[in-house]
């Protein structure tokens, strides 16, 4: 999953851009899940899981926001 985390931070930021498309934002849920359990960290895992399920039809609106903004996913970044 590390590998997985580090290949999405090493896109150019157009494609961080595409990736938040609608349907297509499940990587950066993914992203977000993969970085939580690498980092064996439960809160973010939980969190991670609630974004999934929840925040599928706006969290895609606020990625592209804070990518477009910051380069940066709308997540905790350890």
């Amino acid at each position: 999953m590390k590998a997985f985390c580090d290949w999405m931070d090493d896109q150019p930021r157009i494609i961080k851009i595409l990736f938040c498309l609608p349907i297509i934002d499940i990587l950066w849920g993914v992203y977000r899940l993969g970085g939580a359990i690498a980092n064996k960290d439960v809160v973010h895992i939980v969190l991670a899981v609630l974004w999934i399920i929840f925040a599928g039809f706006i969290g895609w609106i606020l990625d592209l926001v804070f990518i477009i903004l910051t380069g940066r996913i709308c997540w905790f970044k350890e």
